[in-house]
């Protein structure tokens, strides 16, 4: 490294892959500083700064991001209605870019030329990470162990990082690996790989670690009213307790609470990876899973109709599948994500109202709404008064739509005759 050593930002969780990296790193010689995203994982992070530290990070930086998760990344994903191939809200794929982005931030900072991460040559973490390192620091130089054949080839399982770690110094996980691999922060838990790459094997009960069995939740509901501004969530009330919280951070650690107690956003799916092969996931997705349905519904009394291809939410309905498509492919940085959602802030200007929802065993009920700015006129779609509609204009509104039927009948009807 010609005398002076290069430094390296690596993302690091304090799990035992990112451990064996960190020392892997400084025995490649590197200078590493160590990055740690606090994104609601809730997860003793002190206890990882100090053992980075002990392990030779030159620096360690732990950085509260859960704000600006949620403001940014989560609150976009609600005001898209975003679900990646209609069921999967995305949890990991939207907390990416965010831990990216400081990432970057950090070694434009500290002046560091490369940065790493620990994301498997399979998966679709390390496209999300990189490719926010290329849009955001495209100097930058990307090490990606896992890629690398003089690691993999080293490492070949968890055998070989147990004896590395036991030769290196590194602390050994106590508590016992489970066979799957766990992701989370406060949108979602994801798991995924060992016993559950079977997608016949039905997961243990035991998998799940912030939802109870729905069929074990309480026998009374939560009534909830969540109120929107701009389709972004302002304020959560529980009709019952008469609890309000309207603080973003505060306001999603309460619906994620509700959707504890009451088993809410289990999901069990195999969805299509970005590289091009499928996998199984299961996730939690508690309080994400209240405000989607709940802002679906707010939508639908504020927009303007979806019956053809020009009217608002039939756009939106395909902006929201196109930001969803960028998101889980790691573009939230890219010229086309940054325009789409845009588009879909435009469309949100007068989603406002509030939703009232019953959170009961697993299901999120709507129970009835108010919209501050909405297009639902009670007089107008009233059985009993006309206002100003008048019934008769419906005949030649239908004879107009019914014009090309009727000249398809026409052309059955010769080639019948043929």
């Amino acid at each position: 490294m010609n005398g002076k050593k290069e430094i390296v930002v690596l993302a690091y969780s304090g799990g035992l892959d990112t451990s064996c990296i960190l020392v892997w790193l400084k025995n490649q010689g590197f200078d590493v500083i160590a990055y740690m995203a606090d994104v609601g994982q809730e997860e003793d992070l002190e206890c990882a700064k100090i053992k980075a530290k002990k392990l030779g990070a030159k620096k360690v930086f732990v950085e509260d991001l859960r704000q600006q998760f949620i403001e940014e990344f989560i609150f976009t994903a609600v005001k898209a209605n975003a679900a990646y191939e209609d069921r999967y809200l995305m949890g990991t794929a939207f907390a990416r870019p965010c831990i990216a982005r400081r990432q970057v931030e950090i070694a434009i900072k500290e002046k560091a030329r490369y940065l790493a991460h620990g994301a498997t040559g399979k998966g679709n973490d390390q496209v999300r990470f990189e490719l926010t390192y290329y849009a955001l620091y495209p100097e930058a130089e990307v090490i990606a162990p896992w890629r690398l054949p003089e690691f993999y080839n080293r490492f070949k399982g968890r055998t070989d990082l147990f004896e590395y770690a036991k030769a290196h110094g590194i602390p050994l996980p106590i508590s016992p690996k489970k066979p799957w691999s766990i992701d989370a922060n406060m949108m979602h838990v994801s798991y995924e790989a060992g016993l559950l790459e079977d997608p016949w094997k039905v997961a243990p009960h035991d998998l799940y670690q912030t939802t109870i069995d729905p069929q074990n939740a309480p026998d009374e509901p939560d009534i909830l009213d969540i109120e929107f501004k701009t389709g972004i969530p302002i304020l959560v009330k529980n009709v019952k307790s008469g609890e309000i919280y309207s603080n973003p951070l505060d306001l999603f650690a309460y619906l994620n609470k509700i959707g504890t107690r009451h088993g809410i956003g289990r999901i069990d799916i195999v969805e299509n990876r970005f590289i091009g092969m499928k996998s199984r996931g299961i996730y939690e997705t508690r309080a994400a899973t209240i405000l989607h349905a709940a802002h679906l519904d707010i939508e639908a009394i504020c927009m303007d109709k979806a019956s053809s291809s020009t009217e608002l939410r039939k756009m939106k309905q395909s902006l929201s599948i196109r930001l969803s498509e960028q998101v889980y492919h790691g573009l939230w940085w890219s010229p086309e994500c940054v325009f789409t959602r845009f588009c879909l802030g435009k469309s949100q200007e007068f989603v406002a109202g509030v939703v009232r929802v019953s959170v009961f065993k697993g299901q999120v009920y709507i129970k009835c709404r108010r919209g501050n700015m909405s297009l639902y006129n009670e007089e107008l779609v009233s059985m009993d008064m006309t206002g100003s509609y008048d019934p008769q204009d419906a005949g030649g509104f239908i004879k107009i739509n019914g014009l090309r039927l009727r000249e398809h009948a026409r052309l059955r009807k010769i080639q019948s005759e043929i």
